[in-house]
């Protein structure tokens, strides 16, 4: 693929950086958008997704130098390298929620309503960004023997070249465009403040979770090597969702 997409004298433009930033541009826009649909002003949600910005490339980043942790003791000055990629969604989105549910809390805003909100366009950025790790080579498969598999052969990819490896970054393309189409037909017919929310991070850990089996590269171990630390948490989380989902399900019922 193409890691760096200009280069000028020692100016670059790193491909995973210019789709992390169109990713995020499309989630400002279409949540703005969306926000009208619930009576909400989408200034709340340009200074929320400024929140999300800082807190999700914080976590993300410490998870993924966490994950891989022998490599980045003897080469600190690399952390700060995100542009080469090594960001873990879920570090991410742990670091995200906690922040903005501090901020919201303090601006005393609907935290359920809001987080519906910004359901279906973080879901939409996220497809848009992870079109970054297929240029990359980042978050790549295992070796693969498919008619769709794919090969590296750029030099600064980080996958490994001249194999054919299945696409996973496709498989997460795929997957958070099929969530989003989900997402905004569930946002048509939800019965309670959340269900969108709670539905995007329950599917969206079972999507992930599925895909990981497929992944060649490391991202730690959750249980005896079967399960890596991206799944185990994918599991909690949609467990976590699922019950509050099936919980405000039967309190919105009952208040019928």
């Amino acid at each position: 693929m193409h890691p760096i997409l200009f280069e000028f004298g020692r100016i670059k433009l790193y491909t995973y950086g210019l789709f992390i930033a169109l990713g995020f541009m499309a989630a400002v826009w279409f949540s703005k958008r969306n926000a009208k649909l619930y009576n909400t002003c989408d200034q709340v949600i340009s200074d929320l997704f400024f929140v999300i910005l800082f807190s999700a490339i914080i976590g993300a980043r410490f998870l993924y130098v966490l994950i891989n942790f022998d490599f980045y003791r003897n080469n600190p000055l690399e952390i700060f390298k995100i542009w080469n990629g090594g960001l873990v969604f879920f570090g991410g989105f742990i670091a995200a929620v906690g922040a903005c549910i501090i901020f919201l809390k303090i601006k005393k805003i609907p935290i359920a309503k809001t987080a519906d909100i910004m359901a279906p366009g973080i879901a939409l950025g996220h497809s848009i960004g992870r079109l970054g790790c297929l240029a990359a080579g980042c978050c790549y498969g295992k070796p693969s023997n498919l008619p769709f598999a794919i090969k590296f052969t750029n030099p600064d990819s980080i996958a490994p070249l001249n194999v054919y490896l299945h696409p996973t970054q496709i498989y997460m393309v795929l997957s958070n465009l099929l969530l989003f189409f989900i997402l905004m037909w569930l946002q048509k017919r939800k019965k309670f403040h959340g269900m969108v929310f709670l539905s995007y991070i329950m599917l969206y850990s079972a999507f992930r979770s599925g895909i990981e089996f497929f992944r060649g590269d490391f991202r730690g171990d959750f249980f005896f090597k079967f399960l890596s630390l991206s799944q185990g948490i994918g599991i909690v989380v949609s467990f976590v969702a699922l019950v509050l989902l099936i919980k405000l399900s039967r309190s919105a019922n009952a208040n019928r």
